[in-house]
């Protein structure tokens, strides 16, 4: 089986279909010169054969990966599981088309013990090493043995509370190696066997990430994405760069412009001394872009400059991925930016009078827009917020709170609109975000992946609310003191990422000057 290479400094172009579009814009990226981590790809042929259990295909696998981590290990100067020099991987996954946070990624990838002694040599920093090893534990523990990844969450939480800290970034190293001896106990109870052979490691993770395509959220969204024609995720397996190597490492997602209002800025989120998972999945609430600015001002500027470098090349606003370790950059992923329709016509407009676009261009960009979408909700009346969060999807939204997707189902099928209220956001909640008005959570980012899916859908969301504490089993909330119980009307602003109790009177503008601009394209346009 032929694998693709990816390294820095490579020209040859991929087509998605092949290797993803993930994998093929990661390909991009290298040839533009840009700082990518190396990389190889598992092909999207091989993912219904490895799914259906076929042992020829199993055979392929292994040869693949056998060969891709020599590359690897040849490309880093690193060895994979040494005790000295270490290579780490990411297991990715990757389909044709974009589909955020609904396959898996196994991070940390042959982080055995004597891995984590080779950390310690390699870098100085042994809670560094350990902490590596604490996130392998739960992401193979979850994605490949299919443990309830809560339960590692509550020891964490445990753990961070007993220790009488504010979060797991203040806990010592002691503390962190004692957190990831009690999650490999953990695995152990269930009855699970944890390879420390590397090898082991990155071929079960191979496995489980090409068998993720057929999970129940994913099918989910290809059905609500209209995506049913696609044949499968590839496997990329790409050097680790670590964002969790002290305060001058991070991990981020940008978006060349603000894909809810469609301003012409970038959007930054980032988590300092964290990994990739920490921001995407939306369990943490991250830091925005003024956070680099103070801390990393070179690093921001890059980034900037590498946003505006992406648009040029891919020829939309990009939504990427990026980790700085110990003060480098390094860019992950691109891809085209999921965007709210208001979002879209802005993008639009700003393309063509930026000389990015022709009107032509656009007006075929926007085929698919569906213009009565385009409508703009503001409050009626001055209102007073009970709460605030961060504005995650643009639009407000008035509707009765629910705290699961099935309360959400329930109450949609009585005709009232629904609010869903989470704890933080989550893939696993398509199904709800289908139905509902609305997202608001207590937790996560504006970039994180279901709140990409959320601005995809067209849906008013906001994150980040900490004033919101949401029961889940209980079925209510408590919000700035006040309770909030299944049924409850609540009104959101998911621009200014306020929250509202009761039912807010909303009025609705026509976005005028842009359509007007649109109308003035067709009329000057001839029709092919």
């Amino acid at each position: 089986m032929q694998i693709v290479h990816i390294a820095d400094g490579s020209t040859e172009r991929h087509s998605a279909e092949t290797i993803g579009a993930k994998a093929a814009n990661l390909a991009r990226m290298a040839a533009a010169g840009l700082p990518v981590p190396p990389a190889f790809v598992l092909p999207i042929r091989l993912c219904k054969a490895i799914v259906d259990g076929d042992r020829h295909a199993q055979q392929k696998l292994v040869e693949g990966l056998t060969e891709g981590i020599a590359f690897l290990e040849s490309s880093t100067g690193r060895s994979f599981g040494s005790r000295r020099q270490p290579l780490l991987v990411s297991v990715r996954s990757g389909a044709a088309r974009s589909m955020p946070g609904m396959l898996d990624t196994v991070l940390d990838v042959g982080c055995t013990l004597a891995a984590v002694h080779g950390l310690v040599r390699m870098t100085g920093h042994p809670r560094f090493a350990w902490d590596c090893r604490r996130r392998f534990l739960e992401s193979y523990g979850s994605v490949v043995l299919g443990i309830d990844r809560t339960k590692f969450t509550h020891r964490l939480a445990e753990l961070v509370a007993a220790e009488g800290v504010a979060s797991e970034q203040e806990l010592d190293v002691e503390a962190v190696e004692r957190l990831t001896k009690s999650y490999q106990q953990m695995i152990e109870d269930e009855d699970f066997v944890l390879p420390d052979e590397p090898m082991e490691q990155i071929e079960a993770a191979a496995r489980a990430v090409y068998r993720s395509w057929t999970s129940d959220r994913a099918r989910t969204y290809r059905q609500l994405a209209h995506l049913e024609s696609l044949h499968g995720t590839a496997v990329t397996v790409q050097a680790m760069v670590f964002g969790n190597r002290g305060l001058d490492s991070g991990a981020g997602v940008a978006f060349s412009r603000d894909p809810s209002t469609g301003a012409a800025r970038p959007v930054i989120d980032v988590l300092f001394d964290s990994q990739g998972e920490d921001v995407v999945s939306g369990s943490r609430t991250p830091e925005t872009e003024q956070a680099i600015d103070r801390s990393a001002p070179a690093i921001s500027a890059q980034l900037r400059q590498t946003l505006a470098r992406l648009e040029h090349e891919f020829g939309d606003v990009q939504d990427v991925e990026f980790t700085i370790e110990s003060g480098k950059l390094w860019m992950l992923q691109t891809r085209d930016a999921k965007r709210t329709p208001r979002a879209a016509l802005r993008f639009a407009i700003d393309f063509v009078n930026e000389g990015l676009l022709t009107p032509r261009q656009a007006l075929v960009r926007l085929n698919d827009l569906d213009f009565s979408k385009l409508t703009r909700k503001r409050l009626a009346e001055s209102y007073e917020p009970v709460a605030r969060g961060t504005g995650a999807s643009a639009g407000i939204a008035v509707g009765r709170a629910c705290f699961d997707s099935e309360s959400a189902e329930r109450i949609a099928a009585g005709g009232d609109p629904v609010m869903l209220v989470r704890p933080d956001t989550s893939t696993a909640d398509v199904a709800g975000f289908a139905i509902a008005a609305g997202i608001v959570t207590a937790i996560g980012g504006r970039t994180a992946h279901a709140a990409l899916v959320a601005r995809q859908m067209g849906k008013p969301c906001v994150v980040g609310c900490t004033a919101l504490a949401v029961d889940v089993a209980g079925h209510r909330a408590g919000i700035s003191g006040a309770d909030l119980k299944e049924g409850d009307w609540l009104t959101i602003d998911g621009e200014a990422g306020t929250i509202y109790l009761g039912q807010c009177k909303v009025s609705i503008e026509q976005p005028d000057a842009e359509l007007a601009e649109i109308e003035r394209w067709r009329s000057e346009v001839p029709a092919n």
